[in-house]
């Protein structure tokens, strides 16, 4: 008796097994399609979101431009310049790298030696726009930029260098052994 009821228990599990099967093999195709389109559309909505960020981050950075009419009414006289240096609470130095001059440039203009260039008389009148804290803003990026340029431009280090090995001397003349041994 217990066999036959081992028996009858094996075909009905044999069955059943079989039954689920025909039910989820479909199932189990369809869910891996819609894991398939899931998945391409979360790297498109990466990929969108990456542009819409950037774009945001485009529009967000203060710009240094003026219009031609601005920049042609505009009187930059060396008193200017200083004052709005000092309105602004910057060094030469970040006045320079915010116009894209040197610092020799900048002096040149407060001293009232050379005027501004037409781009870098545009920069300048761009800046009088500005507020202090959007140029920090503008300097810490251009610095940043400038220091991811400067990394980009130096070679990697070779992780094995050469052993110096020291070279030996040639003895000066009249030392060392001679030719002729007594």
């Amino acid at each position: 008796m217990a066999k036959i009821e081992a028996i009858i228990k094996a075909e009905i599990m044999r069955l059943a097994r079989r039954e689920v099967r025909a039910v989820f093999r479909p199932l189990r195709r369809e869910v891996w399609q819609m894991s398939a389109k899931m998945s391409g559309l979360s790297k498109g909505m990466a990929s969108l979101n990456r542009m819409a960020k950037e774009l945001h981050l485009e529009e967000a950075k203060p710009k240094l431009e003026a219009t031609p009419e601005e920049v042609k009414a505009s009187r930059l006289t060396p008193d200017r310049i200083r004052g709005l240096r000092k309105k602004l609470g910057i060094s030469m130095r970040e006045l320079g790298i915010l116009t894209g001059s040197s610092l020799g440039a900048i002096l040149s203009w407060e001293k009232g030696k050379f005027k501004p260039k037409a781009d870098k008389k545009a920069a300048l009148v761009a800046l009088r726009k500005l507020k202090k804290r959007e140029v920090k803003k503008l300097l810490a990026q251009k610095v940043d930029e400038s220091k991811k340029s400067q990394a980009e431009r130096k070679p990697a280090k070779k992780a094995h260098a050469k052993k110096m090995v020291p070279r030996r001397r040639k003895p000066a003349a009249g030392q060392g052994k001679s030719k002729k041994a007594k």
